[in-house]
């Protein structure tokens, strides 16, 4: 049995492709870097994180992108004996501009090497590459209309504009007309396009409705590349959004599959919300952003249909293979690179804002916590509704109030909590908390709690969360002890502040600093153990 999501935690936007036996997804991580998390299976049941292929400057750079932008919908594809990646750096979210450039990067193996990008364009965003059974390759995209009301998180239909698609080939680039094949339905806004083709139709889904509780996948079907396309009969054949009591919600933005032995599976991102009191709710907060699920599906009258019946995916899916648990991992910071699940903000300069010593994660501080540029905040998605997470501050010693390192919970700069140790006017090395719970566009922080004063050398922190509340701890040479009130944990979600349409990423936690006089103070943590809870 395949247990849905199949990856957990903020991994939106799943594009997929097989190779042989192996299948491959590819997943949105915005202004986390390195860009684009690619998974590889081979039973469709459990994942493994195979890379992260835009991993430098010459790759991507984010500075300075706003939150919830960066690495959007990227596409992959197997064809020509190569694994072809699309995608979008957004550089702009509020206002009527996106600022939506892609770009096109190929490898030989999933392990890379992979290419310098190439550009393609700059005409709206979701971009991807199709494979026509006689060689020849298309670009498609959603096309942006800046020429309305749609700004920052109120999304309008207007500006999604339809669906371009244009020939592209390594070698010419785009060529010939660039034609508008799609202009989406009533539903409105129109984005995520994928081609695929069976028994001589050609097949468009894309994502409608916005990515939150309306969203929906669209499919339609032409004999002709170019259209006209009809719809099909239920017009949406996977969406939760008449469906509040599904454990999956926010369905939508997914991409068909084949298998070797001729099964039909079709990917998409979904959420699964809980309320203040931290049950499961058909309409509520995201703290674990939106992830991927997958569902089986059966072709009748040459349209596509999920074989459990009507239009929401199912929690649970019958399967040669079971999803195994994900393990505790407690992780020694001793070696020569970062523990695979960890990520950093916006800049390909890592070496810039931390180091592995052989035996600590230095960190440098740089900005605030609240940057867009180069924030020393290292980290790992939150998979599970309830985790303990722990870390040893081994070495750091402040001398302002404008150095501070410790254990954050981290979804962007307008929602996290933050446990730092810090020097204190008149009280001299201290533990505080700074908390900007939801406060957008101010980004104003509170201080739940005063500071405290705590001695010289090491200190380990911890946060539990359970559910919509999490509570921070702290032990020097004793028992643990809770630190503060308990916070809102639910704000550090996707609806949490300006809601779903404002940021749409997934909550992390790990290890942060800064340092605002600008001498880079080093922060050393020994290790980060992250347990899951009762679920």
């Amino acid at each position: 049995m395949i247990r849905n999501p199949i990856l957990p935690g903020f991994n939106p936007d799943p594009s997929i492709c097989r190779r042989g036996s192996e299948y491959f997804i590819a997943t949105s991580t915005f202004e986390w870097y390195p860009g684009v998390q690619i998974h590889r299976s081979t039973d469709m049941a459990n994942w493994t994180l195979a890379c992260r292929p835009l991993n430098r400057a010459s790759q991507l750079d984010m500075r300075g992108n706003p939150d919830s932008c960066g690495i959007w919908a990227p596409c992959l594809s197997y064809a020509d004996g190569r694994f072809w990646l699309v995608y979008t750096d957004v550089k702009r979210y509020d206002g009527n501009f996106k600022d939506a450039p892609n770009y096109i990067v190929w490898a030989e193996d999933i392990d890379g090497p992979w290419s310098d990008p190439v550009y393609v364009n700059s005409s709206g965003f979701d971009p991807s590459l199709f494979h026509d059974e006689d060689g020849r390759k298309y670009f498609i995209n959603m096309q942006w209309n800046h020429r309305s009301d749609s700004i920052g998180g109120s999304p309008k239909h207007r500006a999604f504009d339809g669906i371009l698609c244009q020939e592209w080939s390594p070698e010419q680039g785009l060529t010939g007309p660039v034609r508008n094949i799609f202009p989406g339905t009533a539903h409105g806004l129109v984005e995520a396009p994928h081609l695929y083709k069976r028994n001589g139709w050609y097949y468009l889904t894309t994502a409608e409705g916005g990515t939150s509780y309306d969203h929906v996948v669209t499919m339609a079907r032409s004999r002709d590349l170019w259209g006209p396309y009809e719809l099909h009969p239920d017009v949406h054949p996977l969406t939760a959004k008449d469906s509040p009591d599904s454990p999956l919600q926010r369905v939508g933005h997914g991409q068909i599959v084949e298998t070797a032995e001729g099964e039909t599976w079709h990917t998409f991102l979904c959420s699964r919300p809980i309320d203040m009191e931290g049950k499961r709710v058909g309409r509520g907060y995201s703290p674990l952003g939106r992830e991927t699920g997958i569902d089986r599906c059966v072709w009748r009258d040459d349209w596509l249909y999920l074989e459990g019946g009507g239009v929401v995916p199912r929690l649970e899916v019958p399967c040669a293979a079971s999803n195994t648990p994900a393990p505790a991992l407690n992780r020694v910071f001793n070696g020569a690179a970062l523990p695979p699940e960890f990520q950093w903000l916006r800049t390909p300069e890592p070496e810039r804002i931390f180091t592995l010593t052989g035996k600590a994660l230095r960190l440098f501080g740089r900005e605030s916590i609240g940057s867009w540029f180069e924030q020393a905040l290292v980290a790992r998605r939150q998979e599970h509704l309830s985790y303990h997470a722990e870390t040893t501050l081994s070495a750091f010693d402040p001398t302002t109030y404008q150095q501070n390192a410790g254990l954050v919970t981290y979804y962007n700069r307008f929602k996290f909590h933050f446990l730092a140790v810090t020097q204190e006017p008149g009280i001299g090395r201290a533990l505080t908390i700074l908390s900007c719970p939801g406060d957008y566009p101010d980004g104003k922080l509170t201080f739940p709690v005063k500071p405290q004063p705590i001695g010289p050398g090491p200190i380990d922190l911890a946060v539990a969360t359970d559910r919509a509340w999490q509570q921070f701890w702290y032990r020097q040479g004793g028992d643990w002890t809770a630190f503060g009130p308990k916070l809102d944990a639910a704000v550090l979600s996707d609806e949490g502040g300006r809601g779903a349409h404002g940021s749409f990423t997934g909550n992390f936690v790990g290890v942060a600093a800064f340092d605002l006089t600008g001498q880079g103070i080093p922060a050393d943590f020994t290790h980060f153990d992250y347990a899951p809870g009762a679920e």
